[in-house]
């Protein structure tokens, strides 16, 4: 494992769906920040060619294969893909995450009114996703309302990340992991509270199409205590 500034031990991660453009986003974040990080797809050559690219850009080396199989090979996942595929995918990997935290970033947007809250009969996406791994595999929730081209970018970016999981010390591995990218990243609660982040994102679309706003994002003010107490 990689270890942050503090000294703390950071998971090697498998972003599946990463060479989309969220899931690119990440896994540049990550690797710049050091992460062991490894590139999933569908298209196990599509996938090698995205870290080919990203290994040659940091001048360090960058997994890549098939979605199970970095899924297999990771600490930790981060499910980067649309939600029109989010339980075909989650099938391909359930096998292989069980005792991980899989890291779910899916919005239920539903074309063509991406701008109209769409939530699915379990209340969220992320709730959805721990239904159906089922209990050996810890779900936790985040990056929803964060532009993927600003996370692209390798300056800061000008919004919070909010972190939704059961376990405190679950969604503490994922904010250490932000935390590392250069991010702002704040605990949310518990993963049904997904649904408030989730539900803003097609908020943040209707504000990007009525203003021409280039990524809205959100912003929590007030004075942060440096320990999060629940």
């Amino acid at each position: 494992m990689a270890q942050e500034p503090g000294g703390l031990p950071l998971p090697s991660v498998a972003v599946v769906g990463g060479t989309g453009k969220l899931g690119a986003a990440l896994a540049r974040r990550l690797a710049r920040a050091g992460i062991a990080v490894a590139i999933g797809s569908r298209d196990a050559d599509r996938a090698r060619n995205a870290a080919a690219h990203l290994a040659a850009d940091i001048g360090r080396a960058v997994d890549s294969g098939s979605n199970a199989a970095v899924a297999a090979r990771a600490d930790m996942v981060i499910l980067a893909v649309p939600y029109d595929c989010h339980l075909q995918i989650l099938g391909e990997i359930r096998a292989v995450v069980a005792g991980k935290i899989v890291l779910d970033t899916s919005v239920p947007l539903v074309p063509p009114r991406v701008a109209r809250v769409q939530l699915p009969p379990e209340g969220c996406a992320a709730v959805a996703a721990q239904l159906f791994l089922g209990p050996t595999t810890t779900v936790v929730s985040a990056f929803h309302n964060v532009a993927a081209h600003k996370l692209a970018a390798d300056g800061p970016v000008d919004c919070d990340v909010l972190v939704f999981g059961d376990h405190k010390q679950d969604r503490e591995t994922v904010v250490r992991l932000a935390t590392a990218c250069g991010l702002c990243a704040l605990h949310g609660g518990g993963l049904a509270n997904s649904a408030a982040a989730e539900a803003l994102t097609s908020v943040l679309i209707f504000l990007n199409q009525t203003y021409s706003i280039d990524g809205a994002g959100i912003r929590i003010t007030g004075r942060l205590d440096a320990e999060p107490r629940a």
